[in-house]
């Protein structure tokens, strides 16, 4: 967000002074510093006025409701306290469940934005678990609607930018708001992502389940299983891992951890035993059944047909 530098009081005639505020989106207009300017104690709340090099006061948008991103603010460690404190009361409210990771991009009609959509709802179903994403498009979006569809609760974690797309609100557009939360740090959200899985009980039945997706999807990816791997996720119990290889989107991937492997940086079968790779939700579905002991009678998946085992696309 551009922030311009103003001194003000906003109280009276510009003085030297500074005083934060807060503008809403949809006004937006520059005043110039010798003016005198009046505001309420309610508009107070409502703008962010600092001093530019060119004696110019700018007034510009900021997001509300936990969405500011503001550069002033990564100074103190508190505001990203706050948030991390906030994201982990949600998960306390909601539940820990499956965790899904992917992609903001993949578009409705894509089959992958399908599959994801039943895998979710099946796990939602069979886990009856929460279900927590980063609350944003795409394969995000069809997660949820999936775990909707299955009557379970959802919750999430935005962040104020999307891939590909700025958010312009900090509201999910069906989703109750006090079923996500907006968060301004990454740091924080990646906080409130990994306690969703945590299982502190053997009875708590929690997933990482990742999707296809991009850079993003991939530094979640591999944060944590280095977590894992290090002993570091602050579980008393393990938590399944579960990396869907739709139409052979990760080879290449699992083809480079095997390069890490031949040079001697991963040590060989390090990474295969942090996760499993599953090529189909009924791959993925069984293996979380076998993980949490489901009984057969219990595995009614209602999945689509597949052009063979073994494939993610639908005929």
């Amino acid at each position: 967000m551009e922030v311009l530098a103003a001194i003000g009081t906003g109280h009276g005639t510009i003085s030297r002074k500074r005083q934060l505020f807060l503008l809403p989106p949809a006004m937006r207009f520059q005043f110039n510093p010798s003016i005198s300017i009046n505001p309420s104690p309610q508009f107070q709340s409502l703008l962010q006025l600092q001093l530019s090099t060119n004696q110019t006061l700018t007034v510009v948008p900021a997001l509300g409701g936990g969405g500011i991103d503001n550069e002033t603010e990564r100074s103190s460690p508190l505001e990203v306290k706050k948030e991390i404190q906030r994201c982990y009361q949600l998960v306390h409210r909601l539940g820990r469940g499956a965790l899904y990771l992917g992609s903001s991009r993949v578009q409705p009609v894509h089959p992958h934005y399908l599959l994801a959509l039943e895998l979710s709802r099946e796990v939602a179903k069979m886990l009856d678990c929460t279900t927590w994403t980063g609350a944003g498009p795409g394969l995000m979006d069809a997660v949820t609607r999936g775990a909707l569809q299955a009557k379970k609760p959802v919750g999430g974690f935005k962040i104020g930018k999307e891939a590909g797309e700025w958010t312009s609100s900090n509201f999910h557009p069906y989703l109750p708001p006090d079923t996500y939360f907006t968060c301004r740090f990454f740091s924080a959200r990646k906080h409130g992502l990994v306690d969703a899985i945590v299982r502190n009980d053997p009875s708590e039945r929690t997933a990482i389940v990742a999707l296809p997706g991009g850079i993003g999807t991939a530094d979640e990816i591999f944060e944590i299983l280095a977590l894992i791997q290090l002993e570091r996720i602050g579980s008393k119990f393990p938590v399944p891992f579960v990396l869907l290889n739709y139409d052979g989107y990760y080879t290449k991937l699992l083809e480079f951890i095997e390069v890490c492997e031949h040079w001697g940086t991963v040590a060989t079968g390090e990474v295969a035993s942090l996760w499993t790779v599953c090529n189909s939700n009924f791959e993925a579905l069984e293996y979380l059944a076998e993980f949490y002991g489901i009984c057969e009678s219990k595995r009614n998946y209602d999945i689509g047909k597949y052009v063979n085992q073994g494939t993610g696309s639908y005929i």
